[in-house]
């Protein structure tokens, strides 16, 4: 499980890879490196707010973008950071079902030193794909 960023993909976004054993796993890297691309420190986001959500789309890589989206939307609309996430990732009569829990705090600009503010997730170049190891996902961020 983990992330890393590239530089060179465009000038006005940023681009990582995330990756996991498990579909959970994957989720959980992709939105870790979402918020870790805002906040330049994920431990200054502490545990002190859950917010419970559920997605279903009809394959697991829309799954992902919106999961994604709606934790851009809860930073917007809510002004609320995530850096701890429980997901169960479950098959349904639509595709796949998201359950998750997510655990954070209210965004404080004088506690978080934020680097970008992430607008949305581009279509360009995403993808999430099964391998040896598990899942992995390309992603570019809007920013």
């Amino acid at each position: 499980m983990g992330y890393k960023f590239f530089e060179d993909i465009a000038v006005a976004d940023v681009a990582y890879e995330a990756s996991g054993k498990t579909l959970e796993a994957l989720f959980e890297s992709a939105g870790l490196a979402l918020t870790n691309t805002m906040v330049k420190d994920l431990d200054s986001v502490k545990l002190k707010v859950t917010k419970k959500i559920k997605l279903e789309f009809e394959t697991e890589e829309m799954l992902l973008f919106n999961f994604l989206q709606e934790l851009i939307f809860l930073k917007d609309a809510k002004l609320l950071l995530f850096s701890k996430y429980k997901l169960k990732i479950s098959k349904s009569k639509k595709g796949f079902l998201l359950n998750a829990e997510l655990k954070g705090e209210e965004l404080d600009m004088k506690k978080h030193e934020l680097i970008v503010d992430v607008k949305a997730v581009s279509f360009h170049m995403f993808k999430l794909e099964k391998t040896k190891l598990g899942f992995k996902a390309f992603v570019i961020l809007d920013v």
